[in-house]
């Protein structure tokens, strides 16, 4: 480990985001990045299952991404960014998935009206 790095994982909420987490994560990621493409975003609104399976995701980020397991994503290894892309397609908020990383949940109402909007824009 990066000696710059020693004692991050005291650091509650803090996600270290290295090679090793990368390369762990890196089919997950390139799943969840795949959703910048309609027809993906398609696939896995109209059966998340065949996405998984073209994805070749494991059982445990299967049942992470269909919970929506914020935390347990991050630590895993997700990127933020990539994340965030899951986040759209599933209607989340960038609140609520920031919370989630943390096993805060937000109420849903307050984000509704600014999820509507995001959504009519999107494709």
């Amino acid at each position: 480990m990066n000696p710059q790095l020693k004692g991050v994982e005291k650091l509650e909420g803090t996600y270290l985001f290295d090679l090793a987490a990368s390369a762990k994560a890196l089919r997950l990621n390139r799943f969840l990045h795949g959703f910048t493409a309609r027809a993906n975003r398609a696939l896995f609104k109209g059966d998340p299952e065949a996405a998984f399976e073209k994805a070749g995701l494991s059982a445990e980020e299967r049942r992470m991404v269909r919970e929506l397991d914020w935390a347990a994503l991050m630590r895993y290894g997700a990127s933020f960014f990539c994340l965030e892309k899951l986040g759209r397609v599933k209607s989340v908020s960038n609140p609520e998935m920031v919370a989630g990383f943390r096993d805060i949940h937000l109420p849903r109402a307050i984000y509704h009206d600014s999820l509507s909007i995001a959504h009519n824009t999107q494709a």
